[in-house]
């Protein structure tokens, strides 16, 4: 399986929408398309749908997926998974909140950095690790290994962005970013991950 044109692509996207939205504080033509991403759109048992996954992406929450995350690779032996689990959402997370910080686009006042949304950066890259793990074990075929990888992204970060985009803490426009940022730093976290793994068994005596 092959991520590295995705992972070039959704790069790009990145970037693209970093530098059209550096510095806005408000949503733009793409984002008004969709919602109107200042108010709160749901209401009743929606509401406290989204605010579950909203407490995923969350310290408390975020700590404890992948806490249970990493004992499950622990107890089926697979340590290399767990560390990717680690190394992939720490990353993706990193990087979301560096670009924050660089393109400086905010929501609701000054100081509430928006772009790219953290909290789907980290559960898209979550998905990402475990359809990867899963992969692995079901010793599926190329085409059926990056469809699963793709749909379990894309699962991933539509809930996530939906979650962000109802309760009124995101654009539109900083879901994306924040699904293309996992997208990008999880491919290449997971090739360095096994590169380590394959030149440890090789210093081996």
């Amino acid at each position: 399986m092959c991520l590295w044109p995705v992972a070039v692509l959704a790069t790009l996207v990145v970037g693209l929408l970093g530098f059209m939205y550096a510095g806005h504080t408000q949503p733009g033509r793409v984002d008004r398309w969709f919602v109107k991403p200042t108010e709160d759109s749901v209401r009743g048992p929606w509401r406290r749908v989204a605010l579950s996954l909203d407490f995923l992406g969350e310290p408390a929450g975020s700590v404890m997926v992948v806490g249970a995350a990493v004992t499950a690779c622990l107890l089926l032996r697979r340590p290399r998974a767990a560390v990717l689990v680690v190394a992939g959402v720490a990353l993706a997370v990193g990087a979301a909140t560096l670009l924050k910080h660089v393109v400086g686009r905010t929501i609701h006042g000054p100081g509430n950095l928006s772009y790219p949304s953290g909290h789907t950066a980290f559960f898209t890259a979550l998905a990402l690790v475990g359809a990867l793990f899963a992969t692995g074990r079901l010793g599926l075929g190329r085409t059926a290994a990056t469809s699963l990888v793709l749909a379990a992204a894309l699962v991933a970060g539509a809930a996530m962005g939906w979650a962000q985009v109802a309760l009124g803490a995101h654009y539109p426009t900083d879901v994306l970013g924040g699904w293309c940022t996992a997208l990008a730093v999880v491919p290449a976290t997971a090739w360095l991950v096994g590169r380590t793994a394959v030149a440890g068994r090789q210093e081996r005596p």
